[in-house]
């Protein structure tokens, strides 16, 4: 199954590393796309995320490493001509790159984040979601 990860589960496989989330990950079922600016976004706060997991600075890197390993970070030029179409529906400023990529690669969301699920035009699931969908 092809989604769009958004950052909000990229920062809880790293908080929690081997959790439910990241078993999603490496089984082999989702095929994850993000925006290239995922990465930079992660590596921002590499260091609240060491604070919240308790991972150790190399131990940290290296899980964002194989996370990161499993996601197709796509360029912003392949979803440009989608940010005025995104831009209209997504209901937070900050996600409006993940729903370009969205209508570009014409695939849901998977994100946490309640408000994403206010529109109606890209589907939205939940970790919870995904699990109870993919089971």
């Amino acid at each position: 199954m092809r989604l769009i990860v958004d950052a909000n589960i990229v920062f809880s496989m790293l908080i929690a590393f081997g959790n439910r989330t990241c078993d999603l990950l490496f089984l082999g079922i989702v095929e994850l796309y993000a925006p290239e600016y995922l990465l930079g976004e992660i590596w921002e706060h590499e260091q609240e995320i060491i604070n919240k997991s308790g991972l150790s600075p190399a131990k940290c890197r290296g899980a964002l490493e194989l996370i990161a390993s499993k996601i197709k970070f796509i360029p912003f030029s392949e979803y440009a001509p989608f940010i005025l179409k995104a831009e209209l529906i997504c209901p937070d400023p900050d996600d409006v790159e993940y729903f370009a990529v969205a209508f570009a690669f014409n695939c849901p969301l998977w994100s946490n984040d309640k408000r994403l699920r206010s529109q109606k035009e890209v589907k939205v699931f939940s970790t919870s979601e995904l699990l109870q969908f993919l089971s």
